[in-house]
């Protein structure tokens, strides 16, 4: 018996009909191919799935532009016509555009005369001209807002390092009466530099007693002379 007819419509089971187009689509480049080979014709097949997944065969001796050019030829029509056309007329829209904006930079910017703007134009480029120019103000005051609260903070910050420095100078004074405030006089030479270049002001100085010293006055008639050892913590007010 023979197989039965296969009725032709659309296969409604997604799975089954990408199976039998993928079964199909292979027959058909096997078909193409056998074509060119066999008979020497020049093939040029172009499938577009459903999922528009493009799948093509061309013969061995052409090209795709060579096929396209001979059907123009062939059948006297040509394919780009319209859309170069088309090109052209949206290259002629941006040349226009561009030209347009070229302009008013060129007025913004007074190189370009203004003589030949009628009255209307002349009011139009005033207030965009005001415009723009209160967008830049308030954009600079804003950036100027920025910058003072930035170096408010900062003394902020330079003042509570200072407060901290001066409370611990005082503590020590509480702990030890010993530690006295020096100034240096000007001789910033002396004076220790920190890590990052600056220097100090101010030292921390005590005066310790050497009981051994021959020359200390230990009240037994002994030299006047006090022998001291000094020790320097600086200071630096930040």
């Amino acid at each position: 018996m023979g197989r039965g007819k296969v009725e032709i419509k659309r296969i409604e089971n997604p799975t089954s009909r990408q199976v039998t187009y993928s079964k199909r689509r292979n027959g058909i480049i096997k078909k193409a191919n056998e074509l060119a080979v066999l008979v020497d014709a020049q093939v040029c097949l172009i499938m577009l799935s459903s999922t528009e997944k493009i799948v093509e065969y061309i013969s061995p001796t052409t090209t795709v532009k060579k096929m396209i050019d001979l059907y123009q030829k062939n059948l006297k029509i040509d394919l780009w016509s319209e859309h170069y056309e088309a090109m052209k007329e949206t290259l002629r829209k941006l040349k226009e555009v561009n030209t347009k904006l070229k302009r008013e930079i060129s007025q913004r910017t007074g190189q370009d005369q203004l003589n030949d703007l009628s009255l209307t134009e002349l009011i139009d480029l005033e207030e965009n001209m005001t415009t723009s120019v209160a967008v830049i103000r308030e954009r600079k005051y804003h950036v100027i807002k920025q910058q003072t609260e930035k170096r408010q903070k900062k003394v902020r910050s330079l003042e509570e390092r200072n407060r901290n420095l001066i409370h611990g100078y005082e503590s020590a004074v509480e702990v030890d009466p010993q530690f006295g405030y020096v100034d240096n006089d000007g001789d910033f030479e002396s004076a220790v530099a920190l890590a990052n270049g600056a220097t100090n002001l101010y030292s921390f100085n005590r005066v310790q007693n050497n009981p051994d010293d021959p020359n200390l006055d230990n009240g037994h008639g002994g030299g006047s002379a006090m022998s001291s050892i000094t020790q320097l913590h600086d200071l630096r007010l930040a």
